[in-house]
């Protein structure tokens, strides 16, 4: 397991070393865990069945929930999502990026590990963070669960995460301590209405 701690090297042309390992852990099927505004994420990349799996049996997590996903521009939704509603545009105009996931209809071809029984997809564009860094940069979807097994308290420390899954996980990229307290809201508009599943960081009136 390879164990990265963020350093503060201001950017040039190239990408850091942090990012450019992370991605190329991701295109290779890896699992990697990443700081986010909120708390610790477990990443692979949307679209590989395989590692998909392998994170789900990680966590082990339920069959039946699926794993929410980090974009770096909401032009990847076309992608991930169909008949968009102008409910949900707006909630993406007046909170994202930030701690907001929001249910889309999921478009076809998906992992049954990122679209549920329901047909959708959950989905944030994250505040200021190494993941937003990180998903601009990769340009394709990552899933973001948190970075712990199933029933336990999420992680906000690096040393969290090794004392979950030591070197189960292949890259661990340290930026120390996140912010913890609540994670992201999530809500499904896709009735039409605002539905709070998860009440977190964002407060819908």
């Amino acid at each position: 397991m390879l164990h990265l701690r963020l350093s503060n090297v201001p950017t040039t042309k190239e990408l850091p070393r942090e990012l450019r390992v992370a991605i190329e852990a991701l295109n290779e099927g890896k699992v990697i865990a990443y700081p986010t505004e909120t708390f610790y994420a477990l990443g692979v990349r949307y679209d590989n069945n395989d590692a998909l799996k392998r994170l789900s049996d990680l966590k082990g997590r339920p069959g039946h929930k699926p794993f929410p996903l980090i974009i770096g521009d909401q032009r990847q939704l076309d992608t991930l999502a169909i008949n968009v509603i102008a409910l949900q545009r707006q909630l993406m105009l007046n909170h994202w990026p930030g701690p907001l996931t929001i249910l889309f209809e999921a478009a076809g071809g998906l992992s049954p590990y990122i679209v549920g029984t329901n047909n959708k997809v959950a989905i944030r564009l994250p505040a200021e963070s190494f993941a937003l860094t990180l998903a601009r940069a990769a340009t394709f979807a990552i899933t973001a669960t948190s970075a712990n097994p199933s029933s336990m308290p999420p992680s906000s420390r690096a040393s969290e995460v090794l004392s979950y899954f030591g070197s189960e996980i292949d890259v661990l990229i340290d930026g120390g301590n996140t912010s913890g307290g609540l994670p992201s809201t999530l809500v499904d508009v896709t009735g039409g209405v605002i539905s709070v599943l998860r009440q977190g960081r964002v407060y819908l009136a």
